[in-house]
């Protein structure tokens, strides 16, 4: 009986041994398959230059790296924009969004400037931080820092878009000023611009009147009555 005994239990332990090594050998195989991600260069023309999106990845090309465990995706829209972006050919309302892209408004996080004329003002409540005239960027609560690195994890790529490119590239100005790698943060372009085959549409016309099934969207608000401010 001890002898069967010790058989099973050698038996049982290679069995575990051999489940081990199994899981470990698909780990290092799924991590090796990631595609080898180019370092983030802006691209040529008006779109480098104002907004600094990617010569790389950008809307046409964002389909090949979704899906990546070392990454992040970052719409960063309001829901409902205050500002008049269908008079640049836009929409104020978020009408669509591409897989995997989580929204986190940029506007909340910090104050907003240099739209175009036609747009208008948009959200201009309360915000982490506040960028000065000299370009620095001031935490406005406490936690400002920590709900930053919890969104926008460092040890993560980080993939930004927006409508247009210019929120995206205002988020990445804020994250590398305060620290993160800019060699670790794309600015993916404008969503208004994406025809590729992972778009989720939130604009609803299905019925008399238009609405938008926001419900869809993976939102995190940031509750600005929970944080506590900084006296200044």
């Amino acid at each position: 009986m001890k002898k069967k005994n010790f058989y099973v239990f050698i038996i049982k332990g290679v069995l575990i041994i051999s489940i081990i090594i199994t899981i470990l050998y698909i780990t290092k195989n799924n991590n090796n398959t990631l595609k080898q991600l180019p370092t983030p260069e802006i691209t040529n023309g008006i779109r480098g230059e104002q907004f600094g999106i990617d010569k790389n990845i950008n809307e046409e090309t964002i389909d090949n790296y979704l899906n990546r465990n070392d990454s992040v995706y970052r719409d960063v829209r309001m829901l409902i924009d205050p500002g008049n972006y269908e008079a640049i050919g836009g929409d104020s309302y978020l009408s669509g969004f591409i897989a995997g892209f989580e929204v986190v408004p940029l506007p909340y996080l910090v104050n907003v400037s240099n739209l175009p004329e036609d747009v208008g003002d948009t959200y201009t409540g309360n915000t982490l931080y506040t960028q000065t005239e000299n370009g620095k960027y001031i935490a406005n609560y406490k936690e400002s820092l920590q709900i930053l690195e919890y969104l926008f994890p460092k040890d993560k790529y980080i993939f930004l878009i927006c409508g247009g490119g210019g929120y995206a590239g205002m988020t990445k100005n804020l994250l590398t000023a305060l620290g993160w790698n800019e060699n670790k943060i794309y600015n993916v372009g404008g969503y208004w611009y994406y025809e590729g085959e992972n778009k989720v549409e939130v604009k609803n016309t299905s019925y008399d009147d238009v609405t938008y099934d926001f419900w869809k969207v993976a939102y995190h608000n940031i509750e600005f009555d929970t944080l506590h401010l900084i006296e200044k």
